[in-house]
């Protein structure tokens, strides 16, 4: 009877209960906002484009030995250890066992034992067993749905935790570089200010201008030096910055000149809005959503009986000689059924909290999308607008250096008073850093619309 019982259920084949996953549509505009005139494709290490050594090995370095890499790497390994315990639930658990043991039975039992039988006994048995859940209901089968979509997760999690440190690091390095162009700026403010002390003096000296002029001349002196110094301990933040990303703590940056690394291409026209998907947030944020679809078939299997097959074989005897002899032989198969009654509406609990975790997912994964949308939409219109200021601060940065040449000139002739002198100065310190500060900008825009895309593009 139970044989034909288990041929039936083998027969009547297995229900996977639960929703299938279908990819959710997201409203969003075919194209970008912006367009930028460019050609050509950026690779994944889109970061060698900027053609800097140092650059590279850091970002290198940052991608093997930064502790937030590590920490990722580890719970990929954790996923995917939990993915391969989920799947191997799907298949039976077979385990040996050993005994052997000695005993005694009283003689004053009723029945009393038999007259023949020893009262002290030996036992012995080797046997193999196996303990298999059916999966009509596709519990399993979700289950490792789930771990799968969980491994996926932990794969685009280490890629966003890689794609966003190779980010910070370029961008540390800008600042770095950009702090030390800033400390050239204002080494050479600090010597025309000098020189404009001494002309201060030598004028009020001769009886030519106030003492006014002088303090004046040593306060503008004084401020570029205090300006010097805030750089310095800067720069000094950014390179301790940038050893910590890469994990290289004794980590010292020589000299290089920020306007001698190149800016990489814009994208092409017309760049997809589709695009998106490939980024690994996004592609994270997705399979969040596979697994918490997943659980639902979980959450449901549950409300239907529990099917399980066991069975063991082996062999018996009072003798260890005659454990492996003819006869000795043991076995046993069957078959059992745990259906829930009552359990005062838990699992539908279950399955409700299921369902509402999916819809979390599912709003995660819009959000992610639309935020990405806005990203990539931003460091387009960043780009652009901080190309297209390049060329009007240096314009300003022209003039302000022939207005402070100028009026340094008609200073010394006694023909403008030391104030033109001071405006002149400053006008020129801020064009010149503002100048710097911009093509730092326009560098870390870029590094922004590549780490917003996901990591370079392809037409």
């Amino acid at each position: 009877m139970m044989m034909r019982l288990l041929l039936a259920a083998l027969l009547a084949g297995c229900t996977t209960v639960g929703p299938d996953y279908e990819r959710p549509a997201v409203d969003l505009p075919s194209r970008f906002p912006i367009e930028i005139q460019s050609e050509g494709q950026i690779p994944a290490d889109w970061w060698k484009l900027y053609r800097d050594p140092l650059l590279d090995e850091l970002v290198a370095s940052a991608r093997t030995r930064n502790a937030d890499i590590r920490l990722a790497a580890a719970r990929l390994q954790e996923a995917e250890a939990l993915a391969r315990e989920a799947g191997a639930a799907r298949y039976p658990e077979v385990a040996a066992g050993a005994s052997a043991g000695r005993s005694r039975v009283s003689t004053r039992t009723v029945p009393a034992p038999a007259a023949s039988a020893p009262l002290e006994r030996s036992q012995y048995q080797l046997s193999a067993s196996t303990s298999f859940e059916l999966d009509f209901w596709g519990r399993l089968s979700r289950a490792a749905e789930a771990a799968q979509a969980n491994l996926l997760a932990s794969r685009t999690s280490q890629e966003v935790v890689a794609l966003s440190l190779s980010g910070a690091t370029a961008q540390a390095y800008f600042t770095a570089r950009s702090l030390e162009a800033q400390l050239e700026v204002l080494a050479r403010a600090i010597e025309v200010r000098k020189e404009a002390l001494d002309i201060a003096r030598a004028r009020a000296d001769a009886g030519l201008a106030s003492q006014l002029d002088v303090y004046q001349a040593q306060g503008a002196l004084a401020d570029a030096l205090a300006q010097r110094r805030e750089a310095a301990r800067q720069r000094s933040l950014a390179e301790r910055a940038l050893a910590q990303l890469t994990g290289r703590l004794d980590l010292r940056i020589l000299h290089g000149n920020l306007f001698d690394l190149p800016l990489p291409p814009a994208p092409p026209p017309g760049l997809p809005s589709d695009l998106l998907a490939r980024r690994p947030d996004i592609r994270s944020a997705e399979a969040a959503m596979v697994g918490a679809n997943a659980q639902i078939g979980v959450a449901r299997a549950a409300l239907f009986p529990t099917i399980s097959l066991t069975a063991s074989l082996g062999a018996q005897s009072a003798e260890l000689s005659d454990l492996l002899a003819s006869g000795a032989g043991v076995w046993s198969l069957g078959l059992s059924a745990l259906a829930p009654i009552f359990d005062a509406g838990r699992r539908e609990a279950r399955v409700e909290q299921a369902e509402a975790r999916r819809a979390q997912a599912l709003a995660g994964y819009q959000r992610s999308i639309e935020t990405a949308f806005r990203e990539v939409a931003d460091a387009l219109a960043s780009v652009e607008q901080s190309a297209a200021a390049e060329a009007d601060l240096d314009a300003r940065l022209q003039a302000a250096r022939n207005a402070l040449a100028l009026s340094s000139e008609r200073y010394r002739a006694g023909y403008s008073p030391f104030l033109e002198v001071l405006d002149a100065q400053r006008t020129a310190n801020d064009a010149e850093l503002a100048f710097v500060r911009n093509r730092q900008a326009r560098l870390a825009f870029s590094v922004d619309l590549m780490r917003s895309l996901g990591g370079g593009w392809k037409e």
